[in-house]
């Protein structure tokens, strides 16, 4: 099959390529840059704006499904610009799938779309969208995931997965920043309570698509449907940060302080951030503060019954292979 990938230079897009590659489809990727890896390894490459709808539907021209994984993330930033790529770009994407009449597309979305600021612990996908967004990137993800979602129909089957945490070899969000961080001695605990989350390294989520993919057709049971994804193992949340620190050989976090003062903070810093126009992100904002200091695992029963999910690379595994790979670096 012919399979077009949004934000393919991106770290989850470039490793869904790479599986695909593998198995012999022939791949297209769209995204704003270019990249000469990806050239590399015989795809396509088509660039552009998820802004831009004549180019999503050029770049969809003669493919047979659609893996969306590009969206602009973040904890910061003008909403207009997270609503521009994950809201209107996936209403471009939806739009090109249609008028090309590719019956199938599968939409990266996140578990933050359903995070109230409370504890998640083994919540299925039965959990609703909450009310109120403490950022701009889980309420556009969550309006995203719903037109995927909308879409579904007897001539395109669509199927959103929501994967926690991304993290491995070649990550360009998550570990960098914890590393960053870490060195300048700039994270804290928040509190004292052992919360549980869940994460995901990059070779499950990659495998989990392309599970998902095969099993979705019009009508089937994958089909308009939303799944959680991650390890399966949850641990408390400052042992992961340690673990990744540690993988970077770099000291645990030792030093406190209480989910109440960071929130304060982080709505102080927002304030500050918004009314004097700075550029950059503040240090703490109140999605992160309530991120950091709640529980986030899932029940995996949908997505391993549905397609067949079951994490291949356990956690230790993972952070032994990113150990390796930072040690190069």
């Amino acid at each position: 099959m012919k399979a077009l990938v949004t934000g393919g230079g991106g770290f989850l897009g470039k490793a869904i390529i790479k599986l695909l590659l593998e198995r012999g489809d022939e791949v297209r990727s769209f995204s704003r840059n270019l990249h000469p890896a990806l050239t590399e390894l015989g795809v396509e490459h088509c660039r552009g704006e998820l802004s831009d709808a004549e180019a999503v539907k050029n770049a969809a021209a003669g493919c047979d499904i659609v893996f969306h994984a590009a969206a602009k993330a973040g904890v910061w930033g003008p909403y207009q610009e997270f609503y521009t790529t994950n809201v209107l770009g996936t209403k471009h994407v939806i739009n090109a799938c249609r008028q090309h009449g590719i019956k199938r597309l599968v939409h990266t979305s996140s578990p933050s779309v359903v995070f109230d600021g409370t504890d998640m612990e083994g919540v299925d996908e039965s959990v609703p969208y909450p009310q109120h967004f403490e950022a701009f990137y889980p309420q556009t993800k969550a309006e995203a995931e719903q037109l995927v979602l909308q879409a579904n129909d007897q001539e395109l089957a669509t199927v959103a997965l929501r994967p926690h945490l991304i993290w491995g070899p070649e990550d360009n969000h998550l570990v960098p920043r914890i590393l960053e961080r870490g060195a300048k001695g700039a994270l804290r605990k928040l509190g004292t309570r052992e919360c549980l989350a869940d994460t995901i390294y990059i070779d499950n989520a990659a495998v989990a698509h392309l599970q998902a993919a095969d099993h979705l057709d019009v009508g089937s049971p994958v089909a308009g449907k939303a799944y959680f994804l991650s390890q399966g193992e949850p641990l408390p949340i400052w042992d992961v940060v340690n673990r990744i620190l540690d993988a970077g050989g770099l000291p645990p976090v030792t030093r406190t302080i209480s989910p109440e003062i960071a929130y304060k903070a982080g709505a102080f810093l927002e304030k500050v951030y918004t009314l004097f126009k700075l550029k950059g992100e503040p240090r703490m904002t109140r999605f992160v503060a309530r991120e950091l200091s709640t529980a986030h695992w899932f029940d995996l029963s949908a997505a391993r019954q549905d397609f067949g999910y079951q994490p291949a690379v356990s956690f230790d595994e993972g952070i032994e292979r990113l150990r390796t790979w930072l040690s190069t670096r």
